[in-house]
């Protein structure tokens, strides 16, 4: 399906006719934006809204249960992150911990519904500042624990000596320009479209701009096969694979954890294993990754 729906396709999705989406806009909130007099419907915040809107939504059938030595970690993928949990793992002999790619909204959802201890996110909000509260609020009943992983450099990876010439966001709309996507709901995915958007550049100009690759590294083994000329992606994987990279911000990846489950053995053994010379190296290591936040309590602003 098209990110951007109409009319008729959101009233084939929600099963309903054309006059009654008009209505859920007006009355319920359904996201939409009008575009030369037509109105448009981004996919994923259809989506989005319908669950958010869903009512005697079912009790988890097994939520997680306290001090078992399972440690839960949901949400968006990061090197550094893969290499912590390994380095946990290596530490903790009463505990293992375990991580689902799911992107930085799946990971806030699957702690609403108690899949998970810790959540991974990096979400920027609408005032291009502040990361992952607004998405918190939206989604859970009480404000979780934040907790910075790091801070990570944000961009577009390139094939080694940039062949295709791209210098900026704006030449993504360059006629020939090949794309690896993340995923809808990854903030990487989310911080393509605001800049795409802020350039006047509409997505489905961009040959790949619908693919979706689950990770930074499948995006950028894309780019370093020459199968594409770009990706969006963070600086330590262009690192790693040899690619050129085109700095867009320096971001703030967050772990968000339900209060209820914050002082959890687990969770504290990974939180201080933050403050540790052996993962402080480790960050070092990589480029494009800032470790002197990590394990701070992150406030809202």
């Amino acid at each position: 399906m098209n990110p951007m729906m109409t009319t008729k396709e959101v009233a084939r999705y929600l099963s309903v006719n054309e006059k009654m989406v008009y209505t859920l806009i007006s009355d319920k909130g359904l996201p939409a934006t009008k575009v030369t007099g037509k109105w448009l419907f981004p996919q994923h915040l259809v989506e989005q809204w319908l669950e958010n809107n869903a009512i005697n939504f079912p009790d988890i059938a097994s939520p997680l249960v306290k001090n078992q030595g399972l440690l839960v970690v949901a949400g968006s993928n990061d090197v550094l992150l893969d290499r912590a949990i390994g380095l946990f793992n290596d530490s903790q002999s009463d505990h293992l911990a375990v991580f689902a790619n799911l992107g930085s909204m799946g990971g806030i959802r699957a702690l609403r519904r108690q899949q998970c201890h810790i959540a991974t996110s990096h979400l920027l909000q609408e005032n291009g500042k502040e990361y992952n509260f607004d998405f918190a609020h939206e989604e859970l009943d009480k404000l979780p624990v934040v907790v910075n992983f790091c801070r990570r450099e944000q961009g577009l990876m390139l094939a080694r000596g940039n062949p295709v010439g791209i210098n900026g966001i704006e030449d993504l709309g360059n006629p020939g320009i090949r794309l690896a996507n993340r995923p809808l709901g990854t903030g990487t995915r989310l911080l393509l479209d605001r800049e795409l958007e802020r350039c006047g550049i509409r997505g489905e100009q961009i040959d790949g701009y619908d693919s979706s690759h689950a990770r930074h590294m499948d995006a950028g083994l894309e780019v370093l096969a020459g199968r594409v000329d770009v990706a969006p992606g963070i600086r330590p994987v262009a690192f790693l694979l040899g690619l050129d990279f085109l700095p867009l911000r320096w971001e703030r990846y967050d772990l968000l954890m339900a209060k209820e489950y914050f002082f959890e053995k687990g969770v504290q053994a990974f939180l201080g294993l933050l403050h540790t010379p052996s993962f402080q190296s480790m960050a070092g290591s990589l480029h494009g990754y800032d470790a002197s936040g990590s394990g701070q309590m992150v406030f809202q602003q």
